[in-house]
């Protein structure tokens, strides 16, 4: 368990018109970070329940290679119903008072803290106090140079502004798309900038290392101090989008990790998430040699 590249938090199943898929952010994540940097130096950490779906879960990660870490608490294992449109956009409906609402702090997780090389979380798995506040016992017992990612997320009210802000104050890397902007625009009162703007304004308040902004269709951008890369969003034929955010997240990392540049790691994300796009559910197998 060394120099691990984790995704913290929610652990689920989306429940697609299809049938149902292992969702969550955090194993999209480290999916997909770990088909570049390798399965072995990858992990989910999330809690299950005492429950069959919670041995579906484990037979699921184990078939797509993914480590993980869940400890069972006695709550039911996290569902949610999706709904595509036309243009294969979800919506979701997210259950309540579930697993991953009470992902406890055991000393293995502990463990795998001081060892983090990289860790991705959200706003979602913090809507309980239990996970929030164990979410971020993990975040502040990782070393100082850990690449810490807030993939904000914002879903349906489970938000608020301290969660948000105590969460970009402890990561270093913000990820954020065009409509998060705006909200989070409004709640901290300043809703008048344009979108560059605001992005340049939240890098400096929280000091950032990197905010990456994603606007679907109309591309993405990555502000690092004094520099800004901009991609236009390939043009595909969208099966769904669900998990292709992560996919961003989770090649980005890597690429950073494996010594690429700013530039290169934004076009590898690009490039897989629109991939992603193109095939149904959030874990298709993508490989390094498939964007050279």
């Amino acid at each position: 368990m060394n120099q691990l590249v984790v995704g913290l938090g929610e652990a689920l199943w989306d429940v697609l018109p299809e049938g149902k898929k292992l969702g969550g952010a955090p194993a999209n994540f480290a999916y997909h970070a770990g088909q570049f940097l390798g399965q072995e130096n990858t992990l989910a950490i999330s809690a299950l329940g005492e429950d069959k779906l919670a041995e579906e879960t484990i037979e699921s990660l184990e078939e797509h290679g993914l480590r993980y870490l869940m400890p069972r608490v006695p709550y039911p294992t996290g569902t949610v119903q999706v709904q595509l449109d036309e243009q294969g956009i979800p919506t979701y409906d997210i259950r309540e008072n579930v697993a991953w609402d009470n992902i406890p702090f055991t000393p293995e997780i502990e463990e795998v803290a001081r060892q983090c090389r990289a860790v991705c979380f959200g706003s979602l798995a913090q809507r309980n106090v239990v996970s929030r506040e164990n979410i971020h016992r993990f975040l502040d017992a990782t070393p100082k140079d850990c690449m810490k990612i807030f993939d904000i997320n914002l879903r349906q009210n489970f938000y608020t502004r301290e969660v948000i802000q105590e969460s970009i104050q402890r990561c270093n890397i913000l990820k954020i798309n065009d409509e998060e902007l705006v909200t989070i625009g409004r709640m901290f009162g300043y809703p008048g900038l344009d979108i560059e703007n605001k992005c340049w304004l939240i890098l400096g308040k929280y000091n950032l290392d990197m905010l990456v902004l994603t606007c679907g269709t109309n591309g993405s951008y990555v502000f690092a101090p004094g520099q800004m890369f901009f991609r236009e969003t390939p043009k595909v034929q969208v099966a769904d989008t669900v998990g292709a955010g992560d996919s961003f997240t989770g090649a980005f990392c890597s690429a950073i990790l494996t010594g690429k540049t700013i530039a290169e790691a934004h076009k590898l994300a690009v490039e897989v998430s629109a991939y992603v796009c193109t095939q149904n559910g959030a874990m298709p197998k993508v490989s390094i040699e498939m964007f050279d």
